[in-house]
This record gives C-alpha cells, structure tokens and sequence, in this order.
C-alpha cells in the first residue's frame, strides 16, 4: 500500500559519526581491560543518538561483551522510577540468570525493589534514612559482581525523561564505579535541557568527574545528508534534491529520513516548514483505523504492551494486527525490544500525536487505559502497575479513581526508596484531596497509605486519612528524597494549619522534621526547632513523640552542649521509649545516654551502656541504630585513648555498611577509622581512609570530617600546600550554620600548626583566641587537649623571634588557665597535660629534664608512637642542653635513634629533620644513619646548604629585617639581598620569608643565649 520505500526510511548505511564511534569503542577497549567506564551521549532530538547506540552496541557483542539497554519512561507528569535501570537489570537477567542470580545473592530482597523478579522486596522500616543510599550501593555492587568476568555494556536511554530517583542513582552510580568490565553509556536530547530542567544540575555535576566523559553529537554535513539519502533511496539522488532536503532539515538525522520519503512520495506541496506538521505527515497518510491505533499507543505511554492495547483499542484481533501493521511498515511504530508491545519509532512522532489529540479524546483514552488495566492487572508489569494506574486516572480527570490510585503508587515508590517520585504522587493527592468525594475519603486508611507518623493516639486501621497526614508523609519524602526545600515548606504550612488544632503531639512532630531539615539546608543548627518541639511535648503522658523529642535534645546536646541537662533528656528519653515499647527510639537514646555519661566523666559505665545497646543490636537487629552505634561506640573509645579496641569495632562497621549498602554509615565510619589509625601510627592506612571518605562522594559533615583527618595528616608529614587544601575543604563542607565543637576544634588545632609552621604565629595566636573566648563544652576534652597543645608548641618553637616576644607571657597564660578548664581523666589525656605543661615551660626558656622525662614515662604506655617519639625528641633536647655528663649524652642518643626510627616509618618528615639536625649539633651518630664520613657538616645551617653569606641573611631574615635593611646591615645592595632571600627560600624549601624564619627557630639554627636552667615550679 505505501510502497517498499517506506520501509527503508532508515538508510542501510551508517554514516559518519567516526570520531564519536572511535570514543565508544575506546571505551569498550579500557573496560575489558578492567577499567569501568561512564559516557554520556547529548544531541538535539532526530539528530541520530539511538542508531550510534545499535551500531555500538552490535559491535560490542561482536566483540563477545553482554548489552543491556533501558530506556526513561515517559507517563504524564509522573515517570516510572528507575525505569531504566529496571529495564537493563531485566535484559541482563534474560542474558546472565546464572551470573545475575549470583551478584545479587542474599540481597535479593532489597534489589527487588528495582528488579521485582528477584523476589519480594521488603517492607522497610519508617524513617528509614540511609534506604535508598543502600538500594544504590548494592545495585552498583551487583552491576561490578555481574562485569568482573565478561565486558558488559549497559545503556540508558532518554535521561531528559528521567526520574528523580533515576538521576540520583545514576549520579552515584558514575561517582562511585571503582571495578569490573562495565561500560555505562547514558543518552539525552540536548534541546529538550532548558535552564530549569531537573537534568540540568546533574549534567553539570557529572562534568566535573574526571572519570565521566562526554559525547556532543552534532548534525550531519552536506555529504553525510548526501549519503543518507542514497542509503535510503538504494540509489544516488539527484544533488538539487541533496540541497533542498540539506537546507529544510538543517542536517538533522530524522528529519531528513522523513523529508526524504515524503519527497519520493510527492509530497512536497502539502508539506510545511513547521516541525508538527512535519511529523504528522506520515502519520495523516496512513489508514483511519492505523491512525487512530497510532493515537491510542501515543497515550499509554513510550511502550504499550500488546494484550492492554488490544483492550482499549476494542478492534477484533484481525484489524487491529492490520492496523498496527500498516503503522509498522510506514516506519510510525516498532515492536519493543522484548517483542511483547509497540513504540513509536522516534519520540519526536509521539509527542506531535500525543499534542494532535483533542482534550476529550486524551481522557477518554486514559480512562480506558485504565479500566482495562484495573480489570486485568497482568497487562503490564508487576513493577509498572501502580504508577501507570494513577496515571491513568489522573489524566482521565477522575478525582474519586484518581486519589487511592495515586496514594497507592505513592506507598509502592516508598517501599521502592523512590523518595522523589513519592513525594511528587502525594503532592497530586493532596491536590485531588478536595476534589474527590467525601465518600472516598472516608474510605482511606492511614495504615494503607503512610507510615511518616500519625501519634494521635488513634487506631490508624480504623481512623480515616487525614490531609495532615498526607503532609506528614510528603515531609519526611521530601527529605530522604533531597526535595528539602519542598519538605520545609510543606512542615512551615502544615504548622501554621495546626494552630487552629490542639495537637501538640502532632505539632511537635512536624517542627522536629523542621529541625533537622533546617541543619540540612544551613539554615541553622536545629535549636529553635527542637526547642519548640521539647516546649510542646512538656507536661504530656509518654508517646512515641514525647521519647523521640528528647532523644534528638539529647543527641544534639551532646554534640553542642553537654551537661547536666542533655543527661537528663537522655535518661527521660529512655525511660519513655520503654514505657511506650519504642525500641529503636530506646536503643538511640541509651546509646547517646552511654556517651554523655561518658563525656562526664563516668568511663566506665558509660561505655558499658553502649556495649550492651551494641550485644542487643548484633542479637536482634535494628538496622537504624546499627550505623549509629558503629560510629558513636568506637568514636568515644578514640576519646579516652582506646583506639586499638575502636579499630576492631571500626573495621566491623565497614564491612556491615558495605553488605547493608549503609553509604552515611560508610563515610563516618572510615573518618573515625582514619583518625584512630593515625594514633595508633598507621598513617598510610588512615590516609587511605580518610580518602574513601571522600570517595563515597557525600557532601556535607561526613566529608569534612575526611578532609580534616587528611589535613592533619599531611601537617604532621610536612606538607603545609596539602595540608591548608584539605583544610579548607573540610571547613566547606562543614559549613558556618552548625559549628559543632567536635568539628571545629580540631580545624583550629591544624589551623594553629599550619600558621606556626608558616611562620605565620600571630595568625596563629588569632585562631587560638578565637577558640578560648568560644569555650571548651564539657565532655570536649579529646578536642581541647590537641588544640592547647599546638598552641603550646607553636610559642615554644617561636622563641627567639623578634614578633613572638609581644604578647607571648599572655598567650601562655591563657593556654595554662585554660589547660586547667579541662578534663584529664583518661590516660590519654592526663598525657597531654603534662605535654602542655612542659611545652609551656619550654615557651617560657625553662628547660629541665626532669619535667620532660615525665611527659616520656606517661606516653610510654599508649599506643601513640608519633606523640611518643616528639616528646622523646623534647627530652633529648633537653638533655643536650643542660646537661654535661656522658650518661646525658648516651641517654639522649638513644632517644633520638627511637624518635628518627618512628619518624622514617611514619613518614614524618619534620620530626625526623629536626631529630637528625640535633644530631649532627651535638655530634651524636644515630645507628640508623649514614656512616659519619658521609654525614653532611655538623653545623645545622651547613647541613642545609647555606653559605656563609646566606647565614647571615638568614639570621637577619629570622629577626625580622626586610631586605633593604640587611642590605644597610651588611653593606649589600637591596637587588643582592632579594637574591640572597631567594636563594634560601629554595635551599629550605619554603613559600616565604616567614616560613625561613619559623624554620630556623625551630630547628635552632641560631639559638639565642639558654637562661640557666631553673625548677619548673
């Protein structure tokens, strides 16, 4: 009927698109090399991204790699959460059943959530926080177990139509892919990405990940139009034909395909230059009962199964199958991958019939669509039913149909931890809430359709669904989902709905979430939120709300403000959890309750209360305090100097985030492991913690806390360029809206020690002052004592500098006055007491061996081999310097040949040049050095390299002259005193004149005349 062209209009040939073919088959290569790959492919609709996936994609399984496709579903306003990813799992399923059934082994209960096939996907738990964190770890786990052995391509198409949930993990997905043979190509219409397109943001993020590369796919040139044609035609066109169809198509792909054979058919003159008509005139061509079955599968959705079209098309089998077959050969429509249903052939054609249906015909169809669908569920499947239902009845405009359907989809995409497409259905429900009749409303149970919250103290199998709790719902959605902004102003207006209520269980629920919604947007640090909460439940008999108030009281006071009163909101806290059996909410509140008894002081007990919430956990399970647990537990035994024990419960808790796909849990529990194994003297290992801290790719405290542990790492190594980048990205991703002091003090104490090793010790003074006005919290002792302590030893190295004598007696004093504010109860931190002391002394030029053999003596029995060695350092240097006697010497040599050993192994470049520089001044071989006659001189500045010109610059530099005054000094002009300062900027290897002068402080390359030693008093 239409001719044997219409069923070429697909040129034979593929042309062009070498360079963009040679990226993907790069790619192909790297990934079966072992190297994961992530591409994206962008281009204007038409311009031919689909047929240079089939050209790869037939390559790559030329090659022997396993091709997986899925495709963005498009249904009204709503989309099909992971839709894609759904599609590609089950295309692997079909291919690999084997292999996939042994990659997802053991969590085929929570993959079902995006492959149903695999089993029955649990129900969940409320509030759970880090689910769809875990969904996404354990799907991007399955797709490296399912590419560690074979070269697998996955490819998803039409990410303009994507999802939310889709986005986010495709977002996490190219952060986080580390291993296996997988290439993940990824494709979208350029056009269609306006300035507020949702895709926007994620196209940008993804360009800043150096392991994501980027396809632009431009518009044909004349001759690959040229070639086009000729492959569609079998034969060469006529060149005037090339122009014309050239310059109407622009070089797009589609629409020379379609002005090539509306040309071959004559229709030239009723063709427009408007691109809707453009595409509907294949469409007008066909037969009315092949038109109208066109309009039919342009409203159900990109793909309509067969057997749900035959239902709403109402055709006998015979004229349906001639109709679709006459759409099939016109090229209009294809049979989807799987063989089971039909698509338009190009998106483009569907939108033009979709907008071509009259407002009555739309809904009609969508009614249809969806009593047939609700007659017989199986026409689609399983994991589509529900969204496409509500769908379906939404645009049929049927309120009373539309409002339990929308509520239904909405539970079904929270079991899926498809947070953002939940919170857009309750959004459409609370907007048919008003419309829908009183009966059907009657009808909704709270226990069918939300599990937010409702602590109205009424039976919520018996009592109807309020709007409230709609919003309640919407606001807990919005925050898992990352819609934060939306969940506020959904609380702020569900508050101001509750002033007219009394209900102030309700109402301190709402502002709760209020509260930490605010924490997460920097809006704040919570307080005024939770205090309003605390306010509300006050005086009320014990609820659920009433013990998980004063459990996030007491949790946010230890953090902010330990005392007395966070103590007794944690025990009040517990003792209503039990009263009312909220075990979770019990367990949390027992284990902040262990860590404030803790910060008091009372060791002992306190972490005997966090074990036994850890036994309970580990016996019974409660998968929402477990993550907690292994961050708080070890967290506090890193505070009282136990690090070896929370190494072992840190390493537990990394293997139970990475089998529970626990991604929040991840990131905290490789920062604590990080700073727990720099203590224990195992900094290559904590280096490599704190970098999968930030490898998990999280933004916000967890990230900081990585990037401060890396900060400290490479102050105490010596690199001050690294050290001040990592700083400042942890205080980034800190933020200024919650200064919570666990996060700050220690970002003062690096800042203090990259200012000192600057030479930069006002600066560092500064930040010191700054930190004392604040205060030291009760319970911040494992903070506090570091921080004193490199102030303390920043005014001790300064000694001798001309700017450190203003102002250092009262910098001394307010270190000393504060060292007595604080805790020393551990081990540990009566150490650091002691160090300060002595530091102190130091500072003020008394030097006594006494004082710092007894620092030595207390840090000999920690497992702190870096501190160990520096304070051995400090009493070697001592012992040089006041005392005469062989024994001194002896003892001294041994000391410094224990400190040097630490130092190589740690790779603490400062500790070891100051050790080997106190060495070679007093003579001293250390066993492990090189032979004495390959020593450098003895003379320190010597050993550096210096001439002896440019020692006294140097000592002029040190006391602070600029180089026109050390040029009147030593009778130079200012040009040769600059090329002096340069000089021995290069030779010490520093950034500035005041980083030369802490230097030689430091190392005492000119040590000032030694006061005679006195009692430390």
């Amino acid at each position: 009927m239409l001719g044997p062209v219409e069923t070429r209009s697909v040129s034979p040939v593929f042309v062009g698109r070498t360079d963009e073919l040679g990226v993907l088959n790069d790619a192909l290569a790297r990934a079966a090399a072992g190297e994961p790959q992530a591409l994206l492919l962008g281009g204007e609709a038409g311009v031919g991204k689909t047929r240079l996936i089939e050209e790869f994609a037939a390559a790559a399984a030329r090659e022997g790699a396993v091709v997986a496709c899925g495709g963005c579903v498009e249904i009204g306003a709503d989309g099909l959460p992971f839709a894609p990813f759904s599609t590609a799992l089950r295309a692997l399923r079909r291919t690999l059943p084997e292999e996939l059934a042994a990659a997802a082994a053991g969590q085929e209960e929570e993959l079902a959530r995006l492959l149903p096939e695999l089993g029955e996907a649990t129900a969940g738990r409320p509030y759970d926080e880090e689910g769809m964190a875990r969904l996404f770890e354990l799907t991007v786990r399955l797709l490296e177990r399912v590419a560690a052995d074979r070269t697998v391509v996955v490819v998803l198409e039409d990410l303009h139509w994507a999802d939310a949930s889709t986005r986010h993990l495709l977002a996490y997905l190219f952060r986080t892919l580390r291993g296996g043979r997988l290439v993940v190509v990824a494709s979208y219409r350029a056009d269609d990405i306006h300035r507020r397109h949702p895709l926007r943001p994620l196209l940008a993020e993804l360009d800043r990940l150096r392991t994501v590369r980027r396809i632009e796919l431009g518009r044909f040139s004349r001759a690959e139009v040229g070639r086009q044609i000729a492959g569609i035609l079998a034969q060469e066109p006529d060149p005037a034909q090339v122009d014309e169809i050239f310059a109407r198509s622009d070089g797009n792909a589609f629409f020379v395909e379609e002005l090539a054979v509306a040309a071959h058919h004559g229709c030239r003159t009723g063709l427009t230059d408007t691109l809707r008509d453009l595409l509907l005139v294949r469409v007008e061509g066909l037969p009315e009962s092949a038109q109208r079955v066109a309009r039919i599968v342009a409203e159900g959705g990109s793909t309509v199964e067969y057997p749900l079209l035959a239902a709403v098309a109402r055709l006998c089998e015979d004229d349906l199958i001639e109709a679709l077959r006459a759409a099939v050969g016109a090229n209009i429509l294809l049979a989807s991958p799987g063989g089971g249903g039909y698509r338009f052939r190009h998106s483009l054609v569907r939108e033009a019939v979709s907008d071509d249906l009259l407002p009555g015909e739309r809904s009609r169809f969508n009614r249809r669509y969806a009593e047939a669908l609700e007659a017989d569920p199986t026409l689609v499947p399983p994991g589509e039913r529900s969204t496409r239902l509500a769908s379906y009845w939404y645009h049929a405009h049927d309120a009373a149909k539309a409002l339990p359907t929308v509520l239904i989809a909405a539970a079904e995409a929270r079991r899926r931890h498809a947070h953002s497409e939940q919170l857009g259905l309750l959004e459409r429900a609370m907007e048919l809430w008003d419309v829908a009749p009183e009966a059907v409303r009657a009808e909704l149970r709270p226990v069918d359709h939300v599990e937010a919250f409702p602590p109205c103290g009424c039976d919520p199998k018996t009592t109807p669904l309020r709007y409230i709790d709609l919003m309640a719902e919407a606001a807990v959605a919005g925050r898992l989902g990352g819609m934060r902004e939306r969940a506020l102003k959904i609380c702020k207006k569900a508050l101001r709905l509750l002033e007219d209520e009394d209900d102030p269980l309700r109402a301190a629920w709402f502002w709760g979430q209020r509260s930490r919604l605010t924490q997460s947007l920097a809006r704040g640090d919570g307080w005024q939120e939770l205090a309003k909460a605390q306010e509300l439940v006050r005086g009320l008999p014990p609820s659920e709300v009433h013990a998980d108030v004063l459990s996030n009281v007491a949790a946010w006071c230890m953090l902010h403000e330990p005392g007395p009163g966070a103590l007794a909101a944690a025990e009040r806290a517990v003792q209503y959890a039990r009263m009312v059996g909220a075990q979770e909410i019990e367990l949390n509140a027992r284990l902040t309750l262990g860590g404030l008894m803790l910060d008091s002081g009372d060791v002992e007990a306190g972490l005997a209360e966090m074990y036994e919430v850890k036994d309970h956990v580990m016996r019974h399970g409660a998968s929402l305090v477990m993550g907690r647990l292994h961050i708080n537990l070890p967290s506090h035994l890193e505070s009282v100097g136990r690090s070896r024990e929370a190494v072992a419960i840190l390493r537990e808790g990394v293997e139970l985030a990475r089998k529970n796909g626990l991604l929040d849990t991840k990131a905290w529990v490789w920062g604590n492991l990080s700073e727990s194994l720099q203590a224990l003297g195992q900094w290559d290992e904590a280096a490599e913690a704190g970098r999968k801290v930030l490898g998990v790719g999280l933004i916000g405290k967890a990230s900081g806390v990585g990037a401060s542990r890396l900060a400290n790492l490479a102050l105490a190594r010596g690199d001050l360029a690294e050290s001040t980048r990592q700083l400042a990205a942890a205080r980034a991703h800190f933020g200024t809206h919650d200064p919570a002091p666990q996060h700050s003090l220690p970002l003062v104490a690096t800042e203090i020690g990259i200012a000192a090793g600057e030479g930069r010790l006002l600066d560092a003074r500064a930040a010191l002052t700054q930190a004392l006005d604040a205060g030291f919290p009760p319970g911040t002792q494992r903070y506090g004592w570091p921080l004193l302590l490199a102030a303390a030893i920043a005014e001790a190295d300064a000694r001798g500098l001309p700017a450190a004598g203003p102002g250092r007696a009262e910098t001394v004093e307010r270190i000393r006055t504060a060292a007595k504010s604080l805790a020393a109860g551990a081990p540990v931190w009566v150490a650091h007491e002691a160090w300060v002391r002595a530091e102190l002394h130091r500072a003020e030029g008394v030097l006594v061996p006494q004082t710092w053999s007894e620092v030595v003596t207390v840090f000999e029995p920690l497992e702190r081999p870096y501190d160990l060695a520096r304070v051995r350092h400090r009493l070697a240097e001592t012992l040089l310097t006041s005392g005469t006697d062989d024994d001194d010497r002896d003892r001294a040599t041994e000391l410094l040949r224990l400190a040097r050993a630490a130092a190589d192994h740690l790779g603490a470049r400062p500790l070891a040049d100051a050790v080997a520089l106190l060495a070679q001044r007093a003579r001293l071989t250390l066993a492990h050095l090189p032979e004495p006659s390959r020593l450098a001189p003895v003379e320190p500045a010597e050993a550096l390299g210096l001439t002896s010109r440019e020692r006294d610059v140097l000592r002029l530099v040190a006391a602070g002259r600029s180089n026109r005054q050390i040029a009147e000094e030593l009778f130079i002009s200012p040009k040769t005193a600059s090329v002096h300062v340069s000089n021995i900027l290069a030779k010490l290897d520093v950034s500035g004149r005041g980083e030369a002068a802490a230097l030689a402080h430091r190392l005492r390359l000119f040590p000032p005349e030694a006061p005679a030693a006195q009692a430390a008093g």
